[in-house]
């Protein structure tokens, strides 16, 4: 008798449901906020799907305009004023030479320096202040550090418009992106394993470089590989300290002057011939194609890593 008195206050109230032969309550702030989910779920989605219809649009519009120049000629020629003879042997030399240079020096520093801040540094308000100031600098555009590496790296230690200076200039650029995800990553690695390191009599550093490190490598590779595909789809950076627009030779030492894909593809764009347009798209294939390959290592190394170590 009681349960029907309830089942009728509730039923007045307007805040049951009846589930087959189960009457459950349901209160009205429920209802409202299973339709904001509900909402929101759909705005997402919708949000999502018009992303990828947009970058699926942007790829086939590539593709269809730049496969005609794609050939082993393309990217084993050099520049030319004529389209039909344009190619991106230059580019993709100097691509690979200031990578070749950026990628080491940006990991074994990034990697360093965040093994230090989160094993070895005190925890004091200089420690945070570091940090902090390492994940803004993070956040800014990347013509400042083009600015920064015109006047240390260019005019400062007279490098000139060299690989040498590039390499260095996007180190910067990197480095606080791979900082940050290393310690991520270090921070990720489980307080039992250092403990169980410390009772067995591991020192510090044999902890670090034996157990917490090798657990971290994963994400600590990931974090690495994308920043460095950043670097390699940067153009402002290199267009203030001086990189060239037109390059008819391949750079010989460090100190040679040199030109990269991003650059090259700009320089096609901004011609007023439709033929460099197609040019132009057929080189931005060839640089997704660059970045799909590395994100795609990064993911490999990933997975082996993480097998490994399971």
């Amino acid at each position: 008798m009681k349960n029907d008195f309830e089942t009728a206050g509730l039923q007045e109230e307007g805040l049951f449901m009846n589930r087959g032969s189960r009457f459950v309550a349901v209160s009205r702030h429920d209802v409202w906020r299973k339709f904001k989910d509900s909402l929101f779920a759909g705005v997402f989605l919708t949000a999502i799907v018009l992303s990828l219809l947009t970058l699926a649009f942007l790829l086939a519009s590539i593709i269809y305009k730049g496969h005609g120049s794609l050939s082993i000629d393309f990217l084993t020629s050099y520049p030319s004023r004529f389209a039909s003879q344009a190619g991106i042997k230059a580019a993709l030399a100097g691509t690979f030479a200031f990578v070749a240079i950026t990628a080491p020096l940006s990991f074994a520093i990034g990697v360093c320096s965040a093994i230090y801040l989160e094993e070895y540094a005190p925890r004091n308000w200089f420690t945070k202040l570091l940090e902090i100031n390492i994940a803004n600098l993070a956040g800014i555009p990347s013509i400042v550090y083009g600015m920064l590496g015109l006047v240390l790296f260019v005019r400062g230690l007279d490098l000139g418009r060299s690989v040498l200076a590039g390499a260095l200039t996007m180190t910067l650029l990197v480095l606080p992106v791979i900082i940050v995800a290393s310690q991520e990553a270090l921070r990720s690695v489980p307080v039992s394993l250092r403990h169980a390191s410390f009772a067995l009599g591991g020192t510090l550093t044999q902890t670090v470089f034996r157990v917490v490190l090798p657990v971290a490598m994963p994400g600590i590779l990931t974090g690495t590989i994308l920043a460095v595909s950043r670097a390699i789809g940067e153009t402002a950076p290199l267009l203030t300290i001086g990189a060239l627009t037109y390059v008819a030779f391949l750079p010989s030492s460090l100190f040679s002057e040199f030109t990269v894909l991003p650059i090259q593809i700009f320089n096609w764009v901004s011609r007023p011939q439709v033929e460099f347009q197609d040019v132009a798209a057929a080189g931005i294939i060839v640089l997704l194609a660059i970045l799909l390959l590395l994100n795609s290592a990064a993911i490999v190394m990933r997975d082996r890593f993480r097998k490994r170590m399971g």
